[in-house]
C-alpha cells in the first residue's frame, strides 16, 4: 500500500471537477441513492474517495478491502434505476463471477469507474486530476462536430510530420465518449472521458505511414521510445516498422504469432486537453483520451462487425499514439497546432 497523501489543494481541485461531472454528466440529485466502492491503496484513490465524500455526503461508502464481493453486491442490489455507483480502484476490483459494470448497466444504474489508479503517482496523479475537468461546451460541441464530420467524410488523412496515413474510403458510424449519455443505452463508464472513435469501413482502404511517439506495451503501460517509431501500412495491415525498439518489436511479434497479420482498426480522436506529448500518465487506458489521434493494432475491435472477422476471434487491441500535425476529413482540416478546429 502507498500511504502517501496528495496535498489538500489537489483534493480541492478533484472535488470541484467531480462536482462538475456529477451535475453535468450524470444529472445527479440528492434524492438519488449513491454507493461508492473504494480502496485506500494509493494516493490517488485516497484523494478521489475524499473528493466524492465531499460531493456525496449521504452516499454509502464501502471499502473494498473490508467487504467481500457478496457483501458489496448485496448493497448494490438495493439500488434502483438512475441511482449512482462509483468504483474507485487502485487496480481493478475482482468480483469473481460478477462482471460488475455489465451487471450495473443491466439494472439501468449510472456508473463512474476510476480504475488502475495506482499506476499514476506524484505528478501523474495531479495530471489525472486535471483530466477530470469537464467543459461541457467543448466536449459536446467538438465531440458532436467531429462525429458529424466523420460520418459524412468520404476519406481522411493523418499527417504525422513528413509522412501521411491515408483512409481512402468512408468510416464506420462514429461513437462518442463525451459525458453526454442522452439517447445512449448505458449511462457512464470509465473516467476521465474525451474521445470520438471510428474505423475504416473497408480496412484495406488504409495505407501510408504514420509516426507514433507512444504505444501500449505488454504490461498495458505507456511506453515512450526515445525516438518516434514509423509504421508502414498497406491494405490495412502493418507490413513494416522503422526505428523500432525491442519493446515494440515484442508487441508486434505477439500479434503476428497469434493473429498472423497486424491489422489497423480503431481510429480514435482524443479530446482531453490535459494530456499531450509531454504531459503523460502511465496507464494506457487513461492516456488514450489525449488530444490527438490514436490507432489500434490487432484484430480485436468488438464495436464494429466486419465480414471476415468473427466476434471474439481477435486477441489484441494495442493502442498506439500518432504524432498529430494535421488531420483531414473529406479534404477539410479538423486538427492543427495541437487542437481540434471544428
Amino acid at each position: 500500500m502507498n500511504n502517501s497523501v496528495l496535498p489538500e489543494s489537489a483534493i480541492e481541485i478533484a472535488t470541484a471537477h467531480i462536482h462538475q461531472i456529477l451535475g453535468s454528466c450524470f444529472s445527479y440529485q440528492p434524492t438519488h441513492q449513491a454507493v461508492v466502492v473504494f480502496d485506500l491503496r494509493c494516493e490517488l484513490s485516497i484523494a478521489l474517495t475524499e473528493a466524492y465524500r465531499r460531493n456525496l455526503p449521504n452516499a454509502l461508502f464501502l471499502d473494498f478491502d473490508q467487504h467481500n464481493p457478496e457483501q458489496v453486491m448485496t448493497c448494490l442490489n438495493t439500488l434502483r434505476p438512475a441511482d449512482l455507483v462509483v468504483l474507485i480502484q487502485s487496480t481493478n476490483f475482482r468480483m469473481d463471477a460478477y462482471r460488475v459494470r455489465v451487471e450495473l448497466f443491466k439494472r439501468e444504474l449510472k456508473v463512474i469507474e476510476h480504475p488502475h489508479l495506482a499506476r499514476m503517482v506524484g505528478t501523474e496523479a495531479s495530471i489525472y486530476i486535471d483530466s477530470l475537468a469537464y467543459d461541457a461546451d467543448y466536449y459536446r460541441g467538438t465531440g458532436r462536430g467531429l462525429q458529424e464530420l466523420i460520418n459524412d467524410a468520404s476519406n481522411g488523412v493523418v499527417d504525422s510530420g513528413g509522412v501521411q496515413l491515408f483512409f481512402d474510403g468512408p468510416f464506420e458510424s462514429a461513437k462518442v465518449n463525451i459525458g453526454d449519455y442522452s439517447g445512449m443505452k448505458n449511462w457512464g463508464g470509465q473516467f476521465p472521458i474525451g474521445e470520438v472513435f471510428t474505423e475504416a469501413k473497408e480496412l484495406e482502404s488504409v495505407h501510408g505511414k504514420v509516426k507514433i511517439f507512444v504505444f501500449g506495451d505488454t504490461s498495458f503501460s505507456v511506453n515512450k521510445p526515445e525516438h518516434p517509431i514509423t509504421l508502414v501500412i498497406e491494405r490495412g495491415q502493418v507490413i513494416g516498422v522503422e526505428d523500432s525498439t525491442p519493446a515494440f518489436d515484442e508487441v508486434i511479434a505477439k500479434i503476428r504469432t497469434d493473429e498472423q497479420v497486424v491489422w489497423v482498426r480503431e481510429l480514435g480522436f482524443g479530446l482531453n486537453r490535459s494530456f499531450n506529448r509531454e504531459r503523460t500518465v502511465s496507464d494506457i487506458g487513461t492516456y488514450e483520451r489525449i488530444c490527438g489521434i490514436h490507432l489500434s493494432l490487432g484484430a480485436k475491435h468488438g464495436i464494429y462487425a466486419k465480414p471476415n472477422f468473427k466476434r471474439g476471434d481477435g486477441k489484441y487491441h494495442v493502442d498506439v499514439f500518432a504524432i498529430t500535425e494535421s488531420v483531414l476529413l473529406g479534404g477539410r482540416e479538423v486538427y492543427r497546432d495541437g487542437a481540434w478546429v471544428i
